[in-house]
C-alpha cells in the first residue's frame, strides 16, 4: 500500500509541475501555421492551359497549325469517333480547342473581350512574315511597344485576339 501511495504522489506532483510551467513560446512551425491561417497563400500554378470553344474545330486547327505553327499534341473523339477537341502545343505552352455543342445557341459570339498575351524569344518580324505568307492577317504590328517590347497581333477564326511579343 505504501508503494501505491508513493506512485500516486509522484504522478500528482508531476502533473502539478507540468501545469505550473509558464507558457513557452510557440515553436516556429506553429507560429508559421498561425500566420498562414491569417494570411493564406496565393495560388501557385505550374501550368496554365486555357481552352477555347470554337465554331468549326477543323478550321481552327488549320489556322493554329498552318498559320501560327503550333502542333496538335492530343485529340479527343466522342463515342462515335467524331473529333470533339484537341490540345495544341507551342513551346512549353498548351491550348485546348473544343467544338461548340451549340447548347447555348448557334449565334453565340466568341472571342469578344478576350486577348491572349504570349511571349516568345523568337523574332516577331519573322513570325509576322510567316503568318502573312500562310494567309493570316495581322490586326496590329509588328510594332515597338512603349515598355520596350516588340509585338504583333492576330485574330483566330472565332475572333480570339492573340498578341505575341518579345521583350527587348
Amino acid at each position: 500500500m505504501a508503494k501505491s501511495r508513493s506512485r500516486t504522489k509522484r504522478a500528482a506532483s508531476a502533473t502539478r509541475s507540468r501545469r505550473a510551467k509558464p507558457a513557452a513560446k510557440k515553436p516556429a512551425a506553429a507560429a508559421q501555421r498561425e500566420r498562414r491561417k491569417q494570411n493564406p497563400q496565393t495560388l501557385r500554378l505550374r501550368a496554365f492551359q486555357p481552352s477555347l470553344t470554337v465554331n468549326d474545330l477543323d478550321r481552327s486547327i488549320r489556322f493554329y497549325t498552318d498559320v501560327l505553327g503550333v502542333i496538335v499534341s492530343q485529340r479527343w473523339n466522342d463515342d462515335k469517333g467524331v473529333l470533339r477537341g484537341v490540345m495544341l502545343k507551342a513551346g512549353s505552352c498548351e491550348l485546348g480547342l473544343s467544338q461548340d455543342d451549340w447548347a447555348k445557341g448557334r449565334d453565340r459570339q466568341k472571342g469578344v473581350g478576350v486577348r491572349l498575351w504570349t511571349t516568345t524569344a523568337q523574332d516577331v518580324d519573322g513570325l509576322a512574315d510567316r503568318i502573312k505568307a500562310k494567309g493570316g492577317r495581322l490586326t496590329e504590328g509588328p510594332m515597338d511597344q512603349s515598355w520596350g517590347g516588340r509585338s504583333l497581333s492576330v485574330d483566330d477564326p472565332d475572333g480570339f485576339h492573340w498578341t505575341v511579343y518579345t521583350e527587348r
